[in-house]
């Protein structure tokens, strides 16, 4: 994504949000465009940084490969839309997690509903909307579990939330080893340094995630199939 250039008319709805209504954003836009609507306005983001783009597909991969061998649900990744109410935003979270229990909240079009994990990885000019609106936004929408990842220079840092009994959201706290545990995902586990690497090492953070015993029995029934 960090290649993709901006468009005169892209550069400019950036500056000067464009208006209209949801009916005429989903006529306006493709499949190409990384935006958001938002109270009739458009929100359209910048190209990612490399930073960016390294810690959202080390994530995805990781998150993909143990929810596909635990069978537990589907992971999405941006650009994919996400509606949590018919007459709310049209946002597009860098990546989504849906139980298998909740897959009809995925369609073809977009996710309906409240998926059961969103990250957010925060970029320079999504500081407020990660951290409020959509903080926010993923509160009210029934959002069990929401991260928010800024691992910029000197930024480093990583927040994790779990809705309360009261819907509210409470912080999930690293433990004195520097893991975290999620609770959407039953038996996951992250290393925080991970996040910070430049490159982080999916294969070795598989390995320590899943296990080779585990790993090769996923693959025999494959196979098997």
């Amino acid at each position: 994504m960090s290649t993709i250039p901006v468009s005169p008319v892209e550069e400019a709805a950036i500056q000067s949000p464009l208006k209209m209504s949801y009916e005429e954003f989903l006529a306006w836009a493709n499949e190409d465009t990384h935006a958001e609507w938002v109270d009739g306005e458009v929100v359209l983001h910048m190209p990612a940084k490399n930073p960016h783009q390294t810690l959202v597909e080390f994530l995805h991969q990781l998150l993909n490969l143990y929810a596909i061998v635990h069978l537990l649900g589907r992971v999405r990744i941006a650009p994919f839309e996400l509606k949590l109410a018919p007459d709310g935003p049209s946002r597009e979270p860098d990546l989504m997690f849906i139980a298998a229990a909740n897959l009809e909240r995925l369609t073809n079009e977009r996710v309906e509903g409240a998926p059961d994990l969103i990250i957010e990885v925060v970029s320079s000019d999504s500081v407020h909307r990660d951290r409020v609106d959509k903080f926010d936004e993923y509160e009210a929408g029934g959002v069990l579990e929401y991260w928010i990842l800024d691992n910029r220079p000197r930024r480093q840092r990583a927040q994790f939330y779990r809705l309360n009994e009261d819907g509210l959201y409470q912080a999930m706290m690293v433990g004195s080893d520097g893991v975290f545990h999620s609770e959407v995902l039953p038996g996951f586990w992250l290393r925080v340094e991970w996040l910070w690497a430049e490159q982080p090492d999916l294969l070795r953070a598989l390995a320590e995630l899943i296990g080779p015993d585990e790993m090769s029995r996923a693959l025999r029934l494959a196979l098997q199939d």
